[in-house]
């Protein structure tokens, strides 16, 4: 397809060409009333000739002012306005050349060029028609016939892709319509119906690629800024969806549907600030009601569904709350299985949860969709650990605390189980023998949970009590019997006839 870069690039290209043409074809034409017309027309003309469009297109516009029938003023400024991509610009200057001068043909060749491009077909032959009436040099023959028969076949085209479009067969329309766009870059309407047909067929971002082109184009395009705004709608883009309807009731403040189209989208855009806001402020809970709203706001459009359960999962991860998490964030992945942040949250639930496989498996897909990412490298290597830990001895378990317990809940349960599994309570061997062994695991979470460094080792993977994992480390263990437990006998003194006094 032919951009309009390349066009602009072609066009710049031919300036030196075409004004030297044009200065040997007209040489001797008188092209002012005063000297200060020639002076600005020289100068624009070199300036033209550097690249310096602004300040080549300020003496075109004085040479205009002061010599309103000057055509080679205008037909200057014409070039300058295409060198710089205003063909809107440069079509009224071409006009008035040929008004001033009807046998000027390379400006009816130029102008029939504009109009080729723009999808003005029966103007554009019109112009080609009277190139080849005049007397043109060969090379604007044979590029006059060469448009015609270009025109031609594109009204033919044009037929085809209306027929096929209002058959429904919008794949057929978009393809046929492609190749009309090829030439007719600044055709306006046939981009907008190109956008229609890839709305149709599913493919939003090529529609949303010539809506904006076509906004472009054509002023006051209310239309096409309407149509943007739908299409980010409904791609869940609430943001991308107000900018374009504002854009349209700037062009028109009394349109009706982007009127009422702006009050919804704005109504649901503050209220995901709102609750972007909340989630800032850690008020999860509100959060997750705000996000609710939302819903309730737009339930036809899936997206922002899914877009409020997505930021749901993450606050209910936030806020502690795993298993609520880990539903929620299930339901997006069902939809949207790859979606990196939400398997993050969930792998984060389920860890909280105490899930340690399911939160491997999460972290491991997340990372396949975004290798370089490094909460989630942080993140499987704690989900690791504590999988790892978690098949050998978890004093949180032990004891039946969860991993957040603070330090009086930990205590509070010790002692419970410590008063249940005393082995004074066991008078048969092996029942005494099982609860020697439960105590002194009982005893052991205790010292570490309630030891801030230990308990912090112990949940970065590595077990205090256990010397393989220290690697070095010096501390006392339970090895040698009860008296080697931190220097001090778990049972007290004697045959285990230490009664515990739990205060």
């Amino acid at each position: 397809m032919v951009s309009f870069d390349y066009v602009t690039h072609k066009i710049v290209t031919y300036i030196p060409y075409v004004l030297v043409l044009i200065d040997m074809r007209y040489e001797g034409v008188n092209c002012g009333k005063d000297g200060s017309v020639d002076n600005h027309m020289e100068m624009g003309k070199k300036l033209l000739a550097a690249g310096q469009l602004a300040d080549a297109l300020s003496h075109f516009h004085a040479a205009v002012d002061g010599d309103p029938n000057n055509y080679l003023a205008y037909y200057r400024r014409a070039t300058v306005f295409l060198a710089m991509g205003k063909s809107k610009s440069a079509l009224p200057d071409l006009s008035r050349v040929i008004e001033l001068k009807p046998d000027f043909t390379s400006a009816r060749l130029q102008r029939g060029n504009l109009l080729l491009k723009q999808g003005k077909l029966d103007e554009a032959e019109g112009d080609f028609k009277k190139v080849l009436k005049s007397n043109p040099s060969d090379k604007e023959e044979r590029e006059a016939q060469n448009q015609l028969a270009k025109s031609d076949e594109l009204q033919r085209l044009v037929a085809m892709a209306h027929r096929s479009y209002s058959s429904k067969d919008y794949t057929t329309a978009a393809a046929q319509l492609d190749t009309i766009i090829e030439t007719c870059v600044w055709d306006v309407t046939s981009r907008e119906m190109r956008a229609d047909c890839f709305i149709q067929m599913g493919e939003m971002g090529k529609a949303v690629s010539d809506l904006k082109a076509a906004s472009k184009l054509k002023n006051d395009n209310t239309q096409a800024f309407y149509k943007l705004s739908t299409i980010y709608y409904h791609l869940g883009d609430h943001e991308m969806s107000l900018n374009e309807v504002r854009e349209c009731l700037k062009l028109d403040p009394d349109h009706k549907q982007c009127f009422s189209h702006y009050k919804q989208v704005k109504k649901l855009n503050k209220q995901i600030q709102a609750a972007e806001e909340l989630i800032q402020q850690k008020r999860f809970e509100d959060a997750v009601s705000k996000y609710e709203t939302v819903m309730k706001t737009e339930p036809n459009v899936p997206q922002f569904s899914l877009l409020a359960k997505e930021r749901i999962c993450h606050a209910l991860t936030q806020d502690q709350q795993a298993s609520r998490a880990v539903s929620v964030c299930s339901e997006v992945l069902q939809s949207d299985p790859e979606n990196v942040n939400v398997l993050k949250d969930r792998a984060e639930a389920y860890i909280q949860d105490e899930q340690y496989e399911e939160a491997v498996r999460d972290y491991e897909t997340a990372a396949k969709h975004s290798e370089n990412d490094h909460q989630i490298k942080e993140g499987l290597g704690k989900a690791q650990r504590l999988l790892e830990q978690s098949q050998k001895k978890d004093y949180y378990k032990i004891l039946g605390v969860k991993r957040t317990a603070q330090k009086k809940e930990i205590i509070k349960a010790y002692r419970k189980l410590a008063q249940q599994w005393h082995p004074d309570n066991f008078q048969d061997p092996e029942e005494k023998k099982k609860a020697e062994k439960k105590f002194i695991d009982i005893a052991q979470a205790k010292e570490v949970l309630t030891d801030p460094e230990m308990r912090t080792k112990f949940d970065h993977g590595e077990d205090p009590m256990d010397p393989e994992s220290q690697q070095g480390h010096h501390h006392q263990h339970f090895h040698g019997g009860f008296q080697g437990f931190q220097g001090f006998n778990p049972f007290g003194s004697g045959p285990f006839n230490f009664k515990f006094n739990f205060n």
